[in-house]
C-alpha cells in the first residue's frame, strides 16, 4: 500500500534541501556539499555509507536542486542507476569498493546503454562480451552517455551468449576509465549543461571476472531493476526544473504592470499558469507513487507507475518552460533571466531516457493489453 502524504521526515528532509540549494547557488562544489550532508548517497544502505533511505529520497532531493535551478543530473546515473544495481546485485567486494564511495560523492559512476542503431532497445544491443579464459573482453559503441569524463568508471551494458540456447542476454560490467581499448568523443550538444554527453568505442576491452555486476542470467532483472529508478529521477528532474521556470513567470507576473495591474490579474495569464501548477503536481503524485512502490520492493508495479510518471513529468516541463517564457515576453529569451536555456533542456525529459512514444507503447501493451506492432 502506497501513501502520497508526505511524513514529517520527508517535509524535513525537503525543507532541509530548499535550504541548502538557495544557499548553493553556483555549480561548482555543489556535488561535494551535498554529499557532505548526505544527499547524494540518501538512498543507499546505511551499512556502507549512505542514509538508509530509497529512491523516494532521492528523487525528493534532486526534485528540489532542480526547483532551486541546480539539478545534478549525475544523481539519476551515478547513486540512482549504478548505486542502485550494486547495492542489490553487486558481490560484497563491489559493494564494499564502490558504495561509501558513491555515497560520499568522492567517486562517480556513469552508465551506458544508448547505441547507435538500438537506442536504448535491449534486444537489440551489439555490445557484446565475450570469455576469455577466467576474463571478459567487451567490444561495443554506446552514444549519449553522460559525464564519462567525470566518472571513474561506466556500468556498460552488454550482451553475453546464453550457453543453452545460444541467444544474446544483456549483463553489466564496470568499466574503469582509463581500461585499455576503452576511448571517449563528446558529442557537440546544442543543450548547454554541465555534464557531457559522450559517444564511447570498446575494442575488446579486457575486464576481470569481478568486473561483471551480479548473476551472468538474471540480465533483463538486474538491467530493469536500474532502469525504474532512472525514469523517476528524471521525473523528478524534469518537475524540479518545471516549478524553477513556474516560479520565475509568476514572480513575474505578479509584478509586471502594462496597464493598469499585473499582468498575472488577466486570466490570459493567470489560467496556462495555473494548469502548468497542476500538471507539475499530479506528475509529482505519480512520481511518488512508482518511487513507493520501487522501494517496497513491487518491481513490476513500479515499472508501470515509473514509465507514467517520467511521461506526465516530461510533458508537465516542456508545458510549464514554454508557458514561463512566454509570460515573460521578450524577457523570457534574454540571459538575464534564465529562462531560455530551459528550451531545449525541458525537451530532455521527453526523449531521455525512453521517448514518449515508447511509453505510450509500454501503456498499450503492458497495461491495456494492446498487440504490439513491433
Amino acid at each position: 500500500m502506497t501513501t502520497l502524504i508526505e511524513t514529517d521526515e520527508h517535509k524535513a528532509l525537503r525543507a532541509a534541501v530548499t535550504a541548502f540549494a538557495k544557499a548553493h547557488t553556483e555549480a561548482d562544489g555543489l556535488w561535494q556539499a551535498a554529499a557532505k550532508l548526505g544527499y547524494i548517497g540518501v538512498n543507499l544502505p546505511e551499512a556502507y555509507g549512505g542514509g538508509g533511505g530509497g529512491i523516494t529520497e532521492l528523487s525528493l532531493v534532486l526534485e528540489e536542486l532542480g526547483a532551486a535551478g541546480n539539478p545534478l543530473l549525475m544523481m539519476i546515473v551515478s547513486p540512482a542507476i549504478c548505486g542502485t544495481v550494486i547495492a542489490r546485485f553487486g558481490t560484497d567486494a563491489q559493494k564494499r569498493e564502490w558504495l561509501p564511495a558513491l555515497a560520499d560523492g568522492s567517486r562517480l559512476m556513469a552508465f551506458g546503454i544508448t547505441e547507435p542503431d538500438a537506442g536504448s532497445n535491449s534486444h537489440r544491443i551489439t555490445t557484446t562480451a565475450r570469455r576469455d579464459g577466467t576474463d571478459w573482453l567487451l567490444t561495443g559503441r554506446k552514444v549519449f552517455v553522460s559525464g564519462v569524463d567525470i566518472a571513474d568508471a561506466t556500468l556498460i551494458v552488454g550482451r553475453t551468449e546464453d550457453a543453452r540456447t545460444g541467444s544474446l542476454k544483456p549483463c553489466l560490467f564496470m568499466v574503469p576509465r582509463d581500461a585499455p581499448g576503452f576511448s571517449r568523443r563528446k558529442i557537440d550538444m546544442e543543450l548547454d549543461g554541465a555534464e557531457k554527453q559522450f559517444e564511447l568505442v570498446l575494442d575488446d576491452v579486457r575486464l576481470p571476472a569481478e568486473a561483471l555486476v551480479g548473476d551472468e542470467d538474471a540480465g533483463l532483472l538486474q538491467l530493469f531493476a536500474g532502469l525504474n529508478p532512472e525514469r523517476i529521477m528524471t521525473a523528478a528532474f524534469a518537475i524540479g526544473m518545471g516549478r524553477y521556470a513556474l516560479d520565475k513567470a509568476v514572480a513575474y507576473a505578479r509584478d509586471r504592470t502594462v496597464w493598469k495591474t499585473p499582468i498575472g490579474a488577466h486570466q490570459a495569464i493567470a489560467h496556462p499558469l495555473a494548469q502548468a501548477h497542476i500538471d507539475l503536481e499530479l506528475a509529482r503524485l505519480m512520481m511518488q507513487k512508482a518511487a513507493q512502490l520501487y522501494d517496497a520492493g513491487d518491481d513490476a508495479g513500479a515499472g508501470e507507475a515509473a514509465n507514467m510518471a517520467k511521461y506526465a513529468a516530461g510533458e508537465a516541463c516542456v508545458k510549464a518552460v514554454d508557458q514561463a517564457v512566454h509570460t515573460l515576453g521578450g524577457n523570457g529569451l534574454t540571459r538575464e533571466f534564465g529562462l531560455a536555456r530551459l528550451i531545449t533542456a525541458s525537451r530532455v525529459a521527453r526523449i531521455a531516457p525512453v521517448s514518449r512514444e515508447m511509453i505510450l507503447n509500454y501503456v498499450s501493451h503492458q497495461t491495456l493489453g494492446l498487440p504490439k506492432s513491433y
